[in-house]
């Protein structure tokens, strides 16, 4: 075998690199299963019913940081407006605590986008950058739009605009995203005769 590897070089250096991969491999492997740290599933959960728009209007860069945020430091559940009200209501049930309401005043009541007058744009690009969905396309010196599919309303282009272009307005309503609220009404189990 030795002398094998001698007469061919290639293949010994595939022997070689085969077998600090293996012993690498077996290193990260046990590395891996005995220093592994457990995170909080609270936060795991929280995380889950936050956005993800990673916009940082709740002040944290991510939506995961204000998810450790509120479960380890006792931060305010009602700083995310993408997530609305709704966001901050499951997030109190989830943590059996009263729901606050909204930081938001003035602001629609509904879910926004973002609008851009393309009079005045002059394509400064710095709304491109700013938003965290690309929401916003354009080019260098070249007006700029919003798609309205892929914009959360996160808001933070508006206040970068240096030409004051940029503004919030409510979705329009239309046969896709109406939602009629109906009453909840008991189940009643037919076989068993039992309200779920």
């Amino acid at each position: 075998m030795y002398a094998l590897l001698i007469s061919y070089p290639l293949l010994s250096a595939l022997v070689a690199l085969g077998s600090l991969a293996l012993l690498f491999g077996g290193v990260l492997g046990f590395a891996a299963v005995r220093f592994r740290v457990e995170s909080n599933p609270i936060v795991n959960q929280v995380d889950e019913l936050l956005p993800q728009s990673q916009c940082g209007q709740c002040g944290y860069p991510g939506c995961v940081n204000y998810a450790e945020a509120i479960v380890n430091n006792d931060e305010a559940i009602n700083k995310c407006p993408p997530g609305g009200q709704s966001t901050v209501n499951a997030i109190a049930e989830l943590l059996g605590v009263e729901a606050p309401a909204s930081d938001e005043e003035g602001t629609a009541s509904g879910p926004v986008i973002a609008y851009i007058d393309e009079t005045d744009c002059y394509g400064c690009t710095k709304c491109l950058r700013t938003c965290p969905v690309d929401a916003i396309i354009g080019a260098t010196k070249q007006m700029h739009t919003v798609i309205d599919t892929d914009c959360t309303g996160c808001g933070l282009c508006v206040d970068t605009c240096s030409t004051n272009c940029i503004s919030m307005y409510p979705v329009p309503v239309t046969t896709k995203n109406w939602v009629w609220e109906l009453p909840e009404y008991p189940v009643v189990m037919a076989r068993a005769g039992k309200k779920v």
